[in-house]
């Protein structure tokens, strides 16, 4: 088996199962957050649960529209806060200590190698980064879980993406997957299980890691997966909340498909509007002016994002034509960042610094785009309308692309700074 199928067995009590299969899991954390909590919370109540099935194990985190955005938003996560408060929910972090879910939850050693996590929330796959099974369920699958402590599934066949080579200068796991989703397309791992390994993936550090997760929805994947080794059970030591037991594929285990990609022919890159699967290497981007620039999101909001963004605008100005925003994912983020000098060199460059905040990756706010408007962002989405306005347009990047083209004004390499 592979390591999804062998903690998908694992988790339903049995010594084997198959893809395709429809199996009924225990789950080790279901989440939840200010935009989808609320909806599984009613359903929760409508039929008529006094209590949730482990305190411990259900996380509830306001981060889309937070600090608040306007009434609405802030009864939105009233409705959390109070359920936190009656049933005693040990994982409801509120403003102040809050930050954006995905990279919280990690940083806080709430998800673990060997877990079995939901989220009502599409880039929970992001915790495949620490050998964990992680994936997104609808409000009502979530409702159902906070009950039971269950979810169905229907065991998924996995893709095993071997990368290979070495990396060229300023590519990172943000280009990687970015390229990927390029190759296959944005179904190309449709309802699959995508199992990232190879020996440039051994190299990267959890950060990068977590970036290449957290975007396998963007290639329609269940799941994202990393096999766990010395480097994730370093971040996970000194974090863990609990003990865990990390879990390993099997040498012989199946694959739908074996795709090896030669990282050495893959430069930076970007998506092009309205897709992320329009990925194009930097050489290839023509000259293309924006109007604003983000740093942030549960994509690439971690701090070596913004340590690889402050080195490039150190002693730089961005350019007086855009708008540069910078969003530490979270407090412990934005901490280390006071510590090390980054906030200041990003205040300095002219850049808007928010607190820790989903924000405009969803067109929530701080950063809305309006009509025609050209956002660069070191996002996960570029759909059409995600930032804002029906008739504005959004390219993906990483934080070096996007810290050189703040300073240029127009869609750059570090290398032409």
């Amino acid at each position: 088996m592979t390591i999804t199928e062998k903690i998908l067995a694992k988790h339903c009590g049995r010594k084997s199962v198959e893809p395709g299969e429809l199996i009924q899991c225990r789950v080790d954390i279901a989440l939840a957050n200010d935009i989808t909590a609320p909806l599984a919370i009613k359903e929760f109540e409508k039929v008529g649960a006094k209590k949730v099935f482990d305190r411990n194990k259900i996380a509830l985190v306001p981060d889309h529209f937070t600090p608040n955005r306007d009434a609405r938003a802030a009864n939105q996560c009233k409705i959390l806060r109070d359920f936190a408060k009656k049933h005693k929910i040990t994982h409801y972090y509120e403003v102040g200590e809050v930050g954006v879910e995905h990279v919280l939850l990690p940083e806080k050693g709430v998800v673990l190698p060997g877990n079995l996590i939901i989220g009502a929330d599409s880039h929970t796959c992001t915790y495949g980064a620490l050998g964990a099974f992680s994936t997104g369920v609808g409000s009502t699958d979530l409702a159902a879980a906070m009950v039971t402590g269950k979810c169905w599934f229907k065991v998924p066949e996995t893709i095993k993406f071997v990368y290979k080579g070495k990396l060229n200068k300023w590519v990172s796991g943000k280009d990687l997957i970015l390229y990927t989703i390029g190759v296959i397309g944005v179904d190309g791992a449709l309802y699959n299980s995508m199992e990232f390994t190879g020996p440039v993936i051994r190299k990267l550090g959890m950060s990068e890691r977590m970036t290449m997760c957290n975007m396998a929805i963007e290639a329609g994947a269940k799941n994202g997966i990393i096999e766990t080794d010395k480097i994730t059970l370093d971040y996970v030591k000194n974090r863990a909340e609990r003990s865990f037991q990390p879990v390993y594929g099997d040498k012989k285990a199946k694959y739908s498909k074996v795709i090896e990609l030669d990282c050495s022919k893959i430069e930076p890159q970007v998506a092009f509007p309205h897709l992320p699967e329009n990925s194009r290497p930097i050489s290839k981007v023509g000259k293309i002016t924006i109007d604003q620039v983000v740093i942030g999101s549960c994509t690439n909001g971690r701090y070596e994002d913004l340590a690889i963004a402050a080195k490039i605008l150190k002693n730089k100005k961005a350019n007086s034509s855009l708008r540069l925003i910078v969003i530490p994912a979270t407090q412990e983020v934005y901490m280390k960042a006071v510590k090390n000098g980054l906030l200041e060199i990003f205040l300095k460059s002219g850049a808007a610094l928010c607190p820790p905040t989903c924000g405009p990756c969803l067109g929530g706010h701080m950063g809305v785009l309006g009509d025609g408007e050209v956002a660069l962002a070191t996002t996960n989405r570029n759909f059409t309308g995600r930032m804002g306005s029906l008739k504005s347009k959004v390219y993906l990047c990483s934080p070096a692309i996007a810290a050189a083209s703040a300073i240029k004004g127009r869609i750059v390499s570090p290398e032409e700074i």
